[in-house]
């Protein structure tokens, strides 16, 4: 909120306020830096200081003059919600929380105030209280802009704990008061893909009808992209779109392409939504020829500095989800757009001209679904790497598969590790079913807030209502700490539906775990089917829920059978078309070329089909010949700069040399590699495999650093991968 003036004589701020009014944020905060030389108590120098710089982006120096105002005045309003503001903007919510429960309780009345605290809940992750501020928010709304405002922080957090209906309700009236605000619509997509009564048809009508609003507008101002034109086969800048280059579920997916993505074709851009970075951002930095940040931009902002780049090609890889960049897309940012991974369904834009998609998940009656035309993969829609949080982890014991608990337990364990917003009413009555009909089995969920004993028994007796007895119920709260190690507790994973699921399912079957999923009519309940069916699992496919049970029966009936398909399953997931970088990299780049030839085509022959099929077929014959072998490996070791893998190698067996000869350390346990030397082949290694899964001599490498270390264990572990990977042929150089 722009910050008022106390009342103070009319030429004490005339400046500030006429700066204020001129949108001068330079001058407004020089302006502000001299009020406050003279009179360090200056409230209104105080609040427009922060704001000013705020505007300027300038989000540090802004924090900081928030912090120092808050000193002189911690009860100011206007300075707690501009401070929290911009906290806000950089995710800093954990930060922003207190001053906004401050401001609540100096304003109680002002339902805006309650807006802000509802929305700072939900990246932490505390729904209740964020839906428990939603409802003070509406009970206090005058406008129909704060009405609108507190059903959307309504529908987020009723979405997170489970209410998927009334998350629905909820954003179909905030859509009746303010239609105008994109982020209702978005909810409501994002909210229908869970509910049982939502088909298809009803999704794809609520997409078109989001680009109506939003897109139709813009489409006169849509560029022609002439400069774009050129020779077909010259080397296409590819940018992808995305607010979740960090800790999140689609990197376990978009950074092997990333860092596989055939240069002598493509120069790869990432352009980053998000305010906040990680370790995962800064992997994706060294990963991208160039990385831009686009957060705190506006949409056509957003489109003009994609369109600076020269992008001929961008992809977007959030569709209906938080921080998406839709509307950008909407102002035809590039030549060629394209939907991938994020939302599995229509973006509804008719500027998005394709979507990545694979002939199972989306078979040949699918396309009436979507604005955009599908381009199907010869492989599943998505290739997998697992442990994007800490890459080297995935080689670690605790993260290898174990047996089936089942042989310890006495008894069998279904689970979940899903979110719990895509478990309905119908899912849990099924998985009743399923224990009904398997003797002394249990039901393991994990979910968030399950370690609140009220939200664990409010959830268990909903449970108990939809026929699941709450004595075998396994009710575990999710924690980032556990991924992977709680299916370690779990001998088979249920799939729930419509919303199937997708990261979850990829980690099941790594981990060893059958998973039994039911075939769905469209894209977001058959993303199991595309998985089980390039697996070659597709018994673990049920038509009705008559053959989900009994999938689950029989699969749980032979113990013994069932800890060696175990230990056998993820063997069988790396050797398959589910984690094959080299081959999804291949695709997707054959993908990309095919949809720039075609716009090139109807570019330059806009009224002839005959023409453009002809410059096609023209055009063909002259793809370059060494394009059509498959790529070497590259590595990206800083930001814009990459080295081929055998360069890498030779640069790790150089540094292994001199670390030897450097620093010999005694072979004895220490906590951490303190050399320089070893720390630089750790490091280069561990960069080596972030673009190469399972690259021996980086693993080698490793257990060379390891073993200098005194810690064998850790150094066998790591030869023995190695080993693994050269000898049994498992995706690598």
């Amino acid at each position: 909120m722009a910050p008022s003036l106390p009342k103070a004589p009319p030429s004490a701020h005339d400046g500030l306020r006429t700066a204020l009014l001129a949108a001068d944020w330079p001058l407004l905060a020089r302006l502000c830096r001299q009020a406050l030389r003279k009179n360090g108590r200056d409230l209104g120098a105080h609040r427009l200081l922060g704001f000013a710089l705020h505007r300027q982006r300038r989000f540090g120096a802004a924090r900081q003059a928030y912090q120092r105002a808050s000193v002189l005045w911690p009860d100011d309003a206007e300075l707690l919600v501009n401070h929290a503001n911009v906290l806000i903007e950089q995710a800093r919510n954990n930060a922003a929380l207190p001053l906004l429960e401050r401001l609540c309780g100096l304003r109680p009345e002002q339902a805006i105030v309650w807006i802000k605290l509802a929305e700072c809940c939900y990246l932490p992750g505390l729904h209740d209280r964020g839906f428990a501020a939603s409802q003070n928010a509406a009970a206090r709304a005058r406008t129909l802009h704060e009405r609108a405002a507190a059903l959307m922080q309504s529908a987020i957090h009723r979405r997170e704990l489970g209410q998927i209906r009334e998350a629905i309700e909820d954003s179909e009236r905030a859509i009746a008061l303010f239609p105008d605000e994109p982020g209702n619509h978005t909810n409501r997509l994002l909210f229908m893909l869970s509910a049982p009564q939502v088909d298809a048809a009803q999704l794809s009508a609520a997409a078109r009808e989001y680009g109506a609003i939003f897109e139709s507008p813009l489409r006169q101002t849509w560029p022609r992209f002439e400069q774009h034109r050129g020779a077909p086969w010259r080397r296409l800048r590819v940018g992808f779109l995305s607010p979740d280059f960090r800790m999140h579920s689609v990197m376990y997916f978009a950074e092997g392409l990333l860092a596989r993505l055939d240069r002598r074709q493509f120069e790869v851009f990432a352009f980053h939504l998000f305010p906040d970075e990680d370790s995962v951002s800064a992997r994706v930095q060294r990963h991208a020829d160039h990385f831009v940040r686009l957060a705190g931009l506006d949409a056509r902002q957003q489109a003009e500095a994609i369109r600076a780049q020269g992008i001929d090609i961008l992809v977007d890889l959030a569709g209906h989800t938080g921080h998406n960049g839709l509307l950008a897309l909407a102002h035809k940012a590039a030549p060629v757009q394209v939907s991938w991974l994020g939302f599995p369904a229509t973006t509804g834009l008719q500027a998005v001209d394709y979507r990545f998609t694979d002939e199972i998940t989306d078979p040949p009656d699918a396309q009436a679904q979507y604005t955009e035309r599908l381009y199907r993969l010869p492989t599943p829609f998505a290739c997998y790497r697992p442990m994007s949080r800490n890459p080297l982890w995935r080689y670690q014991p605790r993260y290898q598969v174990h047996p089936a608990p089942a042989g310890e337990r006495g008894c069998v364990t279904f689970g979940s590790c899903n979110n719990l917003g895509k478990l309905s009413d119908e899912v849990l009555a099924l998985w009743g079913r399923v224990l009904a009909a398997t003797p002394g089995s249990r039901l393991l969920i994990e979910g968030k807030n399950l370690d609140r004993p009220d939200f664990a028994d409010a959830y268990r007796q909903r449970c108990q209502g939809l026929g699941l007895e709450p004595q075998r119920l396994d009710l575990v709260a999710l924690r980032n700490a556990n991924q992977y190690l709680t299916y370690h507790r779990i001998d088979i994973a249920l799939d729930p539906f419509p919303l199937s699921g997708g990261t979850t399912t990829f980690d099941a079957l790594w981990m060893g775990l059958p998973v039994v999923s039911m075939v769905g009519a469209s894209f977001k309940g058959r993303m199991g089917v595309s998985l089980l069916t390039h697996l070659g699992r597709s018994e673990w496919l049920a038509e009705t829920p008559q053959d989900y049970v009994r999938i689950a029966q029989r699969l749980a009936a032979d113990v013994p059978a069932l800890n060696a398909l175990r230990l056998g399953l993820r063997d069988e997931m790396e050797r398959s078309a589910l984690m094959r970088e080299d081959l999804f990299g291949q695709h997707f780049g054959q993908g990309l070329r095919a949809m720039w030839l075609h716009w090139l085509a109807r570019a330059e022959h806009p009224h002839s089909a005959q023409a453009q099929e002809q410059a096609l077929q023209d055009w063909l014959p002259r793809l370059p010949e060494e394009w059509t072998c498959a790529p070497q490996p590259e590595v990206g070791i800083a930001p814009g700069q990459r080295i081929s893998l055998a360069h890498a190698h030779a640069r790790l067996q150089e540094l292994v040399k001199k670390a030897r000869a450097d620093a010999p350390l005694a072979a004895t346990p220490a906590a951490q590699i303190t050399s320089r030397s070893w720390s630089a082949v750790a490091q280069l290694a561990e960069t080596v495999l972030d673009a190469v899964a399972h690259d021996p001599v980086a693993l080698s490498c490793l257990a060379e650093v390891e073993n200098a270390h005194g810690h064998t264990g850790c150094a066998v572990n790591y030869l023995q991968h190695a080993a693994r990977a050269m000898g049994t042929g498992l995706p690598g150089p």
